[in-house]
C-alpha cells in the first residue's frame, strides 16, 4: 500500500533530535513527516536532523511537505541539517533553495560533527 511506503521515527543523539525517514517521501508522507515534527518541538529540540539514511525517492509533494518543515524551524529559530541524502537528491534539495535554509551531510555522523561546533 502506497501510505506505508515511508516508516518515520525519532530519537535524541548527543543533543539532536533525529528524525529517521525509511522510504519514500510522497504525499502520504506528510502527516507521519509534520506529527514527528511536532514531538521533537514539544520536547523543545533546538538542532534537528532529518536523516534519509534509506531512502530512494522524493516527489514534488515530498518537497513541499520538507519546505513547510524549514519554514516551521525557522518560525522556531530551530537549526535543520539533513543527511544521508543521494547525490541527485542533494542536487534538487539545491536547485529548489532547500539547503539555504538546512545543510547537507553525507551521513549522520557529519552532520552531529557540525551541530557540535
Amino acid at each position: 500500500m502506497l501510505e506505508d511506503e515511508l516508516t518515520v521515527s525519532t530519537r535524541e543523539r548527543d543533543g539532536v533530535a533525529i528524525i529517521d525517514l525509511v522510504g519514500d517521501v510522497t504525499t502520504f508522507a506528510e502527516e507521519k513527516i509534520n506529527s514527528a515534527y511536532r514531538e521533537v518541538t514539544s520536547r523543545n529540540a533546538q538542532h534537528i536532523l532529518l536523516n534519509f539514511r534509506q531512502n530512494d525517492y522524493i516527489n514534488s509533494a515530498g518537497i513541499a511537505i520538507l519546505i513547510g518543515i524549514v519554514t516551521e524551524v525557522n518560525r522556531h529559530q530551530q537549526k535543520l541539517a539533513v543527511s544521508g541524502l543521494s547525490p541527485h537528491f542533494q542536487k534538487i534539495f539545491r536547485m529548489v533553495g532547500l539547503a539555504q535554509y538546512a545543510e547537507i551531510y553525507p551521513d549522520e555522523e557529519k552532520a552531529l560533527e557540525a551541530f557540535r561546533q
